[in-house]
């Protein structure tokens, strides 16, 4: 009896012709991921090592208690001796976040390789503050570095959404309160112009802080100058742009330290302790 079942013709279907443009090109996988890895500084020094030692410990102490909800702490490193300040410095290192203060004084931030544990330098300033994220940061964010001209704002040819957005910007600036959620605009999935975001930048301004993280990839995090808004955009370890949104909240998740954070940074720094020591 013939089978209902037909093979099919051999030189058909999917796979069964030469692939005319040849090898497949696969775009390149991003890499480079920023990882933690402990650093035993040189300590030849044996007060200069027990001064810093000892400023280490209280640092550790801070990072437990942050993580426990408590303010921040500050430790102001211009009270250490030269030696014992370099002992600091090697041991504190650099971590993936930096962050750009405007105003007077101007201050860089650079987060150490623990995470939540601040480094502040500027005229004047010498110090680590130990907390989600520095006091100043939160102070100087949305202080006008380039006004804000809101919807006073030239209209150029071009505009599609950016005048809902800012509509939409302006209200949850004007009604967000202490504790409220995040509201996030994405633009990667809102159909806007080139135009669009040039006016949306004339119409926000820009404030007093720019955070950079270097993770996978990088992220930055520009305050605008309306209050409770920020502009975040992540890129791809090739610098491609691929996520871009809108925040409304007191500080975007992505600069903060969490709480799971400072509990390992205490972790972490009582082991260069013992490893020094």
């Amino acid at each position: 009896m013939a089978s209902p079942f037909m093979l099919p013709p051999t030189g058909f279907g999917p796979g069964s012709q030469p692939d005319p443009a040849g090898e497949l090109q696969y775009m390149p996988l991003p890499s480079g991921m920023r990882t933690y890895a402990p650093h035993i500084p040189e300590a030849d020094d044996p007060v200069a090592t027990a001064e810093a030692l000892a400023m280490l410990a209280e640092m550790a102490a801070a990072c437990d208690a942050a993580a426990k909800g408590a303010g921040p702490a500050e430790f102001d490193l211009s009270t250490l001796s030269p030696k014992a300040r370099k002992v600091m410095a090697d041991a504190l290192g650099q971590g993936e976040v930096s962050i750009r203060l405007r105003g007077l004084p101007a201050v860089m931030v650079q987060e150490s390789v623990f995470a939540g544990v601040w480094m502040l330098l500027a005229a004047g300033i010498d110090r680590v503050e130990i907390g989600p994220v520095p006091g100043l940061t939160l102070a100087r964010a949305h202080v006008p570095h380039r006004p804000a001209l809101g919807t006073q704002a030239r209209r150029i040819a071009g505009l599609a959404n950016a005048p809902a957005v800012l509509t939409e910007l302006i209200d949850r600036s004007r009604s967000r309160q202490p504790g409220d959620s995040a509201h996030v605009i994405n633009l990667t999935l809102l159909p806007h112009t080139p135009e669009d975001l040039l006016w949306l930048d004339e119409a926000l301004g820009e404030g007093a802080v720019t955070v950079l993280s270097r993770g996978y990839g990088n992220c930055r995090v520009t305050a605008t100058a309306l209050a409770g808004v920020w502009r975040v955009q992540f890129y791809n370890s090739m610098d491609t742009l691929i996520l871009d949104t809108f925040e409304v909240t007191d500080m975007p998740e992505v600069a903060l330290a969490a709480a799971e954070d400072l509990s390992d940074s205490a972790i972490r720094i009582r082991d260069v302790i013992e490893a020094i020591r």
